[in-house]
């Protein structure tokens, strides 16, 4: 498996004037990845990602497995943040979280989109269509960038339709179908077959699902409504550090709490405590992207009260241990 969290940005000789965080596969170690036989084709069709900028206005990082990518994206509050993309490989934008002020997204091919409130939305850009996408946020912004190549989805769905571009949809299965793909891709390793039937089963939902009526997405099929999201998944992030107990989120959602975690596990895939606990091995990847910044006082700053215990829990999440991911990082 292959990770990286971005800190320093790679320069760009035909832009050096331009600040942005610019991610080039060339750079990120490859010395644990399964896809060793792959690794030049891998290169050559993921040579970039999503372009930010300002550099230092967002936190990301990124995890592959088997040549398919997920990039994690936090933006905070009140931070104006512009992002591009034109590559040759589809982009499926998860808008889990967040809202701005201002701001727009344009797609080509498609009219710009102002829309504010946009968690709970899907966004995708077919390989070499034009994006671009500026914010003014009014909230914190989580987003999920999926890295898919054309040709492994063509094989999927064995169709030679091209893919349309869409903006700020909804669709209750995509959605879910891309928090387990994400899922599988972050944790524990689940081996090569498991994790290309889930890509079948994406490129199949994707290829449907501009073919028929919008599907709601959880909140009035059984999940949490958008509002209820935000307030949990912003008061987490928010005790990352902390243990939370379920009647605390179950009282923020307005739930029981046997009907908040059968709603929250419809929502995100994972139930309340397990997102908990991946979102604080998250941070742990940011923090220990730090090298200043001891092993010891990373598992301390996320409430572990002795190191054996955050090594055990971040090896359990994600498949190394923490000396390991620092080791790999560039």
């Amino acid at each position: 498996m292959m990770t990286t969290h971005s800190t320093f940005p790679a320069a760009d000789a035909s832009s050096q004037d331009v600040p942005r965080l610019w991610r080039p596969l060339h750079e990120i170690d490859f010395a644990h990845s399964e896809l060793r036989s792959g690794l030049a084709t891998a290169l050559d069709l993921f040579d970039e990602t999503v372009e930010i900028y300002p550099t230092d206005s967002v936190k990301r990082h990124s995890t592959e497995r088997y040549g398919i990518v997920a990039e994690s994206i936090y933006a905070p509050l009140r931070s104006r943040i512009t992002l591009h993309y034109k590559a040759p490989v589809h982009l499926l934008v998860l808008h889990e979280d967040g809202a701005r002020r201002e701001g727009e997204t344009s797609i080509e091919g498609l009219p710009p989109s102002r829309l504010r409130n946009f968690a709970g939305k899907l966004t995708f850009i077919p390989a070499e269509h034009r994006y671009h996408e500026w914010h003014e946020t009014s909230a914190p912004v989580r987003m999920t960038f999926l890295y898919l190549d054309p040709i492994k989805l063509q094989k999927s769905t064995h169709a030679d339709a091209p893919h349309i571009p869409r903006v700020f949809f909804e669709d209750s299965i995509l959605w879910a179908t891309v928090l387990k793909l994400k899922s599988v891709i972050e944790g524990n390793n689940p081996g090569k077959a498991y994790l290309e039937a889930l890509v079948s089963v994406l490129a199949h939902e994707l290829a449907g699902s501009g073919q028929q009526p919008t599907r709601a997405l959880p909140g009035n099929r059984g999940g949490l409504a958008c509002w209820q999201k935000r307030a949990i998944t912003a008061y987490i992030e928010e005790h990352l550090n902390k243990q939370i107990s379920l009647v605390t989120l179950a009282r923020l959602a307005r739930l029981s709490q046997h009907h908040f975690c059968r709603t929250f596990k419809q929502s995100f895939g994972v139930p309340p405590y397990e997102y908990h606990l991946r979102r604080r091995m998250q941070q742990a990847k940011v923090l220990l992207s730090d090298r200043a910044i001891s092993i010891t006082d990373v598992g301390l700053s996320l409430g572990y009260s002795n190191t054996s215990s955050f090594s055990r829990t971040f090896r359990k999440i994600t498949s190394q241990t923490p000396s390991e991911f620092r080791k790999n990082l560039k």
